[in-house]
């Protein structure tokens, strides 16, 4: 990680990486190791290459209807910004352009919709600091990062919008849709019912 010099040069290491299809969150140490990263992997690994250009190793989880939760590493550098692992081209960093973490979870709305082009973003949690689950060594462990994924689950959430705004969602364009999932891995893929 020593190797990085921007939240930039992370992003790129994130976008090299295969994206792992099971769920859960393995620590950078697998990452490294395995060259494969599901997007809570992606969160953990950027905020643990972020801690070592002296931000805080800051997580943040954005809940979705219908579609699969995301996880984004956060950091402050004259605004809001966001590196991330994504298996679509539209969930991925953002510069640090933003007045506030609600600004920063708001720019990935548009883009954050499933395969049918349903819309699916509804809340967003507080940053977590990673550096409280030290005692976990989630830097290096071989063993599952559970007690993080526990965590987001259960910290408060913000929401983005409420149910008339829900209601009056169109879907999204087919041609962004499209170019939404090129790439993607397609068996990580939220399939709706």
């Amino acid at each position: 990680m020593r190797r990085f010099r921007s939240p930039f040069e992370i992003q790129q290491f994130l976008n090299s990486l295969k994206y792992r299809t099971d769920g859960g969150a393995v620590s950078p140490l697998v990452v490294e190791r395995r060259q494969r990263a599901n997007c809570f992997d992606g969160a953990v690994y950027a905020a643990a290459a972020l801690e070592t250009l002296g931000f805080p190793p800051l997580i943040v989880d954005m809940e979705a209807k219908n579609d699969d939760d995301h996880v984004i590493a956060v950091y402050r550098s004259g605004g809001w910004g966001a590196v991330a692992k994504s298996n679509t081209t539209m969930l991925r960093s953002r510069e640090p352009v933003y007045k506030s973490v609600r600004e920063l979870v708001m720019s990935y709305f548009d883009g954050y919709f499933n395969v049918d082009g349903y819309r699916s973003l509804r809340s967003y949690s507080a940053p977590v600091n990673l550096r409280r689950f030290d005692s976990l060594s989630w830097r290096t462990t071989e063993n599952r990062l559970e007690q993080i994924q526990t965590c987001l689950h259960h910290v408060r959430h913000y929401p983005v919008i409420n149910r008339q705004m829900e209601r009056a969602l169109a879907r999204t364009e087919s041609d962004l849709v499209q170019a939404c999932f090129m790439n993607s891995n397609r068996k990580g893929l939220y399939r709706p019912r």
